[in-house]
């Protein structure tokens, strides 16, 4: 009797919170056809279903995502097309453009490099374990990371720092992330699930409408001169304060109670 292969990607939805398991722990969750499909539909499901508010992203065994499945790519048929194909990141790069429209959080249990790397930066909110790594190696293997890395990773942390770990592909562990402001938060390794759990369920007992403005404007504003940033900010608040949630949170404080926010 054959056993039936596991899915790449495992999914699950509890209590508003999505979570997202990259699940080919023998590889080290590298991206192949299958786990790069089967993410994508998973983000596409916290996209367009109204029963998830937050969404948890991690991955199954000591790896968060080793980054591209090169094995597989170069005994595929990427291979024909010469080197460059082999080492084609688009998989990533989609995910890092793919929006969501609900806050994500990335759970990074171990390690976590090239492209896996450049899909944790894509997530909203980034926590570690104290066994996590975080690395660039596409330099040392002729090329350089092609999902958006050379451009986010600047943007994310001191210059210096991102240049050292772009130009030499030397790894960095959990705490030094944490220093740079790359994870908010490090736990040990039991504690991760828990505390990304934790956090996802309290954002989405949260008034969904006014957590999905903040998360456009967290992204917006960034492009923006300081002053178009405070206006879509102002317009965006008076926006949301319209809504019947934030009637509610005022009355349920007034009232000694918990809300009871419906999206509204």
């Amino acid at each position: 009797m054959t056993t039936p292969e596991a899915p790449p990607v495992l999914f699950e939805v509890d209590g508003g919170v999505a979570t997202i398991t990259l699940n080919r722990p023998d590889q080290m969750n590298a991206m192949n056809g299958d786990l790069s499909r089967g993410l994508m539909d998973a983000l596409q499901q916290v996209r367009d279903r109204d029963d998830i508010r937050v969404a948890v992203l991690t991955g199954n065994g000591r790896a968060f995502c080793a980054g591209a499945d090169l094995r597989s790519r170069a005994d595929g048929p990427a291979a024909a097309s010469g080197p460059a194909s082999v080492f084609r990141t688009d998989d990533a790069k989609g995910f890092s453009e793919f929006d969501a429209k609900k806050p994500i959080i990335g759970a990074v249990n171990g390690f976590c490099l090239g492209g896996g790397f450049e899909l944790a930066l894509s997530c909203d909110m980034l926590i570690a374990s104290e066994a996590a790594q975080f690395g660039l190696p596409e330099i040392t293997l002729g090329f350089f990371p092609l999902a958006g890395a050379p451009v986010t990773l600047p943007r994310s942390i001191p210059r210096v720092m991102a240049n050292d770990m772009l130009f030499t592909g030397e790894r960095i562990d959990a705490q030094t992330a944490f220093r740079f402001g790359l994870v908010s938060r490090v736990v040990p390794a039991e504690e991760l699930l828990t505390t990304a759990s934790a956090m996802a369920t309290r954002i989405a007992g949260f008034a969904p409408i006014a957590v999905r403005a903040m998360l456009e404007l967290v992204g917006r504003q960034g492009d923006l001169p300081l002053g178009d940033a405070l206006r879509l900010a102002s317009t965006m608040r008076y926006v949301v304060g319209l809504t019947d949630d934030a009637k509610e949170g005022p009355r349920a404080f007034a009232e000694k109670r918990q809300p009871v926010f419906k999206g509204q």
